[in-house]
């Protein structure tokens, strides 16, 4: 027997060029040269054309027959088997290249205006949700995670879908202490990030047709996860007392970010937390509570979520994205009791469970005070940026602008007085190309409504140090000061 070897004299398997011969073999009957019942050449003369062994030649013919591509008998050369006209691996022909039956959750997903994420900016990049890189706390992460490590060594298993229970205890006593929040380990689910928690509401809160309330302007990829499952918006105006609950139209859910609605800063008055909680009392239906940034306040006193006003009515959604990391994906929900399993069960079918070693890292930061303090921290030093952004909006623009939003939060709203919102994209364009990252919030309205008259600006300061908001807030200036 020839000994097998991956390269050699003749008489050796040649294994790469029987993998060759074998996909050179496959492309060609794929594309008809080679028909059913064809025979193909000898391995002596197949093995002279592509300068190879007879035994590499046979071994390609060897798989080709395993794989139903070819019929071998002794004594006779091999054939292409029959039936091979429809292979379903062939290439497709360009003249169809339409898409095949989809679902309609996958036409809805194809129709959604995306904001892409841009190239790096050189100057300053005021794109709300960035941190800065020296921000996170590599040292203690990576002890609370070298910790788990070891421990991890000798046991590799599934964890509950709903989180690690040690995450959901110290979670637990943290939210009381930060937020005021009672409730049990059970009514908490560990996700990827709050986009997983929206995705998970509108999987268990809406069927197709049914209408759910949404701020507007709001956050689109909230909008997004509900209309995705068929889910009917209702968009609502904001204003200086957040969502305007007046008249609220009947809805199985409503979505509101009541500590600093996104993206125009207003906080939920007390009058209109009754009210909505009323509404959601008297509908039976949820509110979904995205409390994104509740964690930094600036000279006010903090800001109770509507969850500690009504736990049976909403559904509480927390982030990690804007204390640690949002490279992370590590987020929370505090469901009422009755949902509990139903939360439960989708999150094990979506992905079994958030990935233990971060969730295992997190509980070390929270049990050793670690995370606290790094969040007092975080509170001064975003505090210390927000001021230096004011401080230089005020001194370049001054009364050119309006600044909303700056109590609460990582980001602020700069309204530009005197400018047409149809300067928006010009503006943007201009000061992206001197270094410059800005970001409007007219796509952040509702697409069949009106749309603002003057142009917003999202501001976001987290990630950014104090030379860089100087600079970038020079820029705008100039920007602007062509379009009065």
């Amino acid at each position: 027997m020839d000994q097998l070897t991956n390269s050699g004299p003749v008489g050796r398997i040649n294994y790469g060029m029987a993998r060759r011969i074998t996909e050179s073999v496959k492309d060609q009957i794929r594309r008809g040269i080679y028909k059913a019942g064809d025979k193909l050449p000898s391995s002596r003369a197949f093995a002279v054309e592509w300068g190879v062994s007879r035994t590499t030649v046979t071994a390609a013919y060897g798989q080709l027959a395993a794989e139903g591509y070819l019929i071998t008998h002794t004594g006779t050369r091999v054939k292409v088997a029959p039936g091979l006209e429809q292979d379903p691996s062939a290439p497709q022909s360009t003249a169809d290249s339409s898409m095949r039956h989809v679902s309609t959750y996958t036409h809805r997903l194809l129709s959604f205006q995306h904001l892409s994420l841009p190239e790096k900016i050189r100057i300053a990049d005021f794109r709300y949700g960035d941190l800065a890189p020296t921000d996170f706390p590599v040292l203690a992460w990576r002890r609370a995670l070298n910790k788990v490590m070891l421990r991890r060594r000798t046991q590799l298993r599934y964890d509950q879908p709903q989180g690690y229970p040690p995450l959901r205890a110290a979670l637990q006593s943290y939210l009381w202490r930060a937020r005021g929040i009672r409730c049990t380990c059970d009514q908490i689910v560990i996700v990827n990030g709050s986009q997983q928690g929206m995705d998970l509401c509108a999987r268990l809160l809406l069927d197709p047709g049914d209408r759910f309330i949404m701020e507007n302007p709001g956050y689109l990829h909230a909008r997004q996860s509900f209309e995705s499952v068929g889910g009917v918006g209702i968009s609502i105006s904001v204003d200086q007392e957040g969502l305007q609950t007046g008249s609220l139209p009947s809805a199985r859910l409503a979505y509101v970010t009541p500590s600093h609605q996104f993206p125009l800063g207003a906080v939920l008055s007390a009058a209109r937390r009754r009210a909505l909680l009323a509404w959601a009392t008297s509908n039976r239906s949820y509110i979904v509570e995205d409390d994104y940034d509740g964690e930094f306040r600036h000279g006010i006193a903090p800001i109770a979520p509507l969850q500690t006003m009504d736990p049976n009515s909403v559904i509480y959604i927390g982030t990690l994205s804007k204390t640690l990391s949002p490279t992370l994906r590590l987020g929370y929900l505090i469901v009422p009791n009755s949902l509990r399993p139903a939360f439960a069960g989708a999150k094990r079918l979506t992905d079994r469970h958030s990935s233990l070693y971060d969730q295992e890292a997190l509980t070390e930061l929270l049990e050793s005070g670690v995370y606290e303090r790094h969040v007092r921290s975080m509170r001064r030093k975003y505090a210390q940026r927000r001021n230096v952004l004011l401080e230089a909006l005020n001194k370049k623009l001054g009364d050119a602008v309006t600044i909303a939003g700056a109590d609460t939060g990582l980001h602020i709203l700069l309204w530009l007085k005197g400018i047409s919102a149809n300067c928006e994209s010009n503006i943007v364009d201009d000061a992206r190309a001197l270094g410059v990252g800005l970001y409007p919030i007219s796509p952040l309205f509702d697409k069949t409504g009106p749309k603002p008259t003057a142009t917003g600006i999202n501001l976001g300061y987290a990630g950014l140090s104090d030379t860089a908001l100087r600079q970038g807030v020079s820029i705008l200036a100039k920007v602007i000061a062509k379009y009065r």
